[in-house]
């Protein structure tokens, strides 16, 4: 954009009448900020912020709504029509004895009634079977070996 004598005399004008620099960028069809910057750029005397408190202002401020206890949202089961399963149906115990553990790799969308777990036996140390670990665990190459 350039800035024309009449341009920045209207811009004058504007700001003098104490309109935002919102409105003003409108009036001119320029951005807020290049109404900004061009007002900083000629030295037009500064406004208060809409946003900054005036001192000796004892207004006292709107107290912030109370958040609400417990769920906001339904549970995903009473969205969907099915029975939700029990949490301790799908989550092992925290303390529970080390034992051999199905794939978690999910397949099919949830929410779907064909969604399910692979279930396979998990490779050691791993939520995946030996299959899917393969998917999950990518190793990072080392980008020296690129520079090469």
């Amino acid at each position: 954009m350039e800035w024309t004598d009449e341009t920045i005399a209207k811009l004058r004008t504007l700001w003098a009448e104490g309109l935002s620099t919102a409105e003003i960028g409108r009036r001119l069809n320029i951005s807020k900020n290049a109404v900004v910057g061009k007002a900083h750029r000629l030295n037009l005397p500064a406004r208060p912020s809409p946003i900054r408190r005036l001192e000796g202002d004892a207004t006292p401020r709107q107290a912030a709504p109370k958040r609400t206890q417990g769920p906001t949202l339904p549970p995903l089961a009473a969205s969907i029509g099915a029975p939700m399963p029990a949490l301790r149906a799908i989550m092992p115990a925290a303390k529970a004895a080390p034992r051999a553990t199905p794939c978690c790799w999910p397949i099919g969308e949830p929410g779907k009634p064909s969604f399910h777990f692979c279930n396979a036996a998990a490779a050691a140390g791993k939520p995946y079977c030996e299959e899917h670990a393969a998917i999950a665990y990518v190793r990072v190459r080392d980008k020296r070996e690129d520079a090469a």
